[in-house]
């Protein structure tokens, strides 16, 4: 698609980046629904949500679940206010953190 082949240039970037990696799950959700809003309040397009990278096991050494926020995400995006306002939710490229983050493209005008 345009957006695929547009982010896979190097000079792409975003246009707000929110960072969700290490909140729980309270805190990234509440998070996310302020940080969608400042983003679209800015006129952003492409959104950068940083969650962490999942491990496949859990960490001995925490009490919950790693990837918990990458696993809600979709979840919270499709029940929550700005749903509608967003047209597309690609994995990010490596150099904005591959497999521990992903773009969300917000329509225009939304």
């Amino acid at each position: 698609s345009h957006w695929e082949r547009r982010m896979a240039r190097a000079s792409t970037a975003p246009d707000f980046t929110l960072d969700l990696h290490g909140c729980t799950l309270d805190q990234a959700h509440n998070r996310l629904d302020h940080g969608l809003a400042q983003a679209r309040a800015m006129g952003a397009r492409l959104v950068l949500v940083i969650t962490g990278k999942p491990r496949p096991v859990e960490a001995a050494d925490r009490g919950q679940r790693r990837g918990a926020i990458r696993a809600k995400l979709i979840d919270w995006l499709a029940a929550g206010p700005h749903g509608d306002a967003i047209a597309a939710v690609r994995a990010a490229q490596r150099r904005h953190g591959g497999e521990g983050a992903l773009y969300l493209v917000l329509k225009r005008g939304a």
